[in-house]
């Protein structure tokens, strides 16, 4: 465990000990285990703490390449379905009319209700729809409670068919980036072609986000697998780190998000 510490950063440690507690459940009652929603960077540890180990890893959020997925951990003579990993999809019925809901309102309005982030999937908005993924261990409850969002009136209709899910998705575009470090500001200076001094002060100012969390510290060291969101340059996430050059220049492959389509 403590060298697989030592490649992980210290706020991460609490959740890498989670995950091994989770092998070992399943390790000693040799049955399945299902997480709530992670995120891809949660997926990459939860990955990596399994190394070797016999036990095996699927992931699902229903919704064509989901961001958020719920987790299944298990024994090698199981075969997940897709009922394993219980998400429920609604759609959102509101007067469209009156009101144009955005992400933000969405989430924000179900974090009131009083569950925490991991319950909640994917948010997909096309045009006037809107569906979100949910464990199915609160959809009751979301139902009975969930009745507003940016103060209006909502209802929520669950998705049975498939066929009638959105399928809106994300583009990502390769690029490769030579930097002098991980430093957060040395590397998104780099990624948006902008100064050193005008990256640590986006993020002095709370304008950069790491794996969905402000982030005010620009010596903050980026890993592989990391996402960062910058307001009003757009979304990066750190790739491979292929090495470095003769001049100690670390090579480094990130993901932009295509906004051109």
């Amino acid at each position: 465990m403590e060298s697989l510490l030592q490649h992980f950063r210290k706020d991460e440690q609490q959740f890498i000990e989670q995950v091994s507690g989770w092998i070992v459940d399943v390790e000693d009652r040799y049955s399945p285990k299902l997480t709530d929603f992670l995120d891809p960077r949660e997926r990459f540890i939860v990955q990596s703490v399994l190394g070797s180990s016999d036990i095996l890893m699927a992931a699902s959020g229903t919704f064509e390449g989901a961001e958020r997925q719920r987790v299944l951990l298990y024994p090698s003579y199981y075969e997940p379905q897709s009922e394993d990993f219980q998400i429920t999809l609604f759609e959102l019925k509101y007067p469209v009319r009156f009101v144009t809901l955005k992400h933000p309102d969405i989430l924000g309005s179900l974090m009131s209700v009083g569950l925490g982030r991991g319950k909640f999937g994917d948010i997909r908005i096309e045009g006037e729809r809107i569906q979100f993924a949910v464990a199915d261990e609160v959809s009751q409850y979301l139902q009975t409670n969930f009745t507003a969002a940016a103060k209006v009136k909502v209802q929520l209709k669950e998705v049975e068919d498939p066929s009638n899910l959105l399928t809106t998705t994300e583009e990502w575009v390769e690029e490769s980036f030579t930097v002098s470090s991980m430093r957060l500001d040395t590397v998104i200076s780099s990624v948006y072609n902008i100064s050193r001094q005008k990256a640590a002060a986006l993020v002095h100012g709370g304008k950069v986000k790491v794996n969905w969390t402000v982030m005010e510290h620009p010596s903050f060291e980026l890993h592989e697998s990391d996402m960062i969101s910058s307001r009003g340059f757009g979304r990066v996430k750190v790739g491979e780190i292929e090495g470095r050059t003769k001049k100690d220049k670390i090579r480094l492959q990130i993901g932009r998000l295509d906004t051109s389509k």
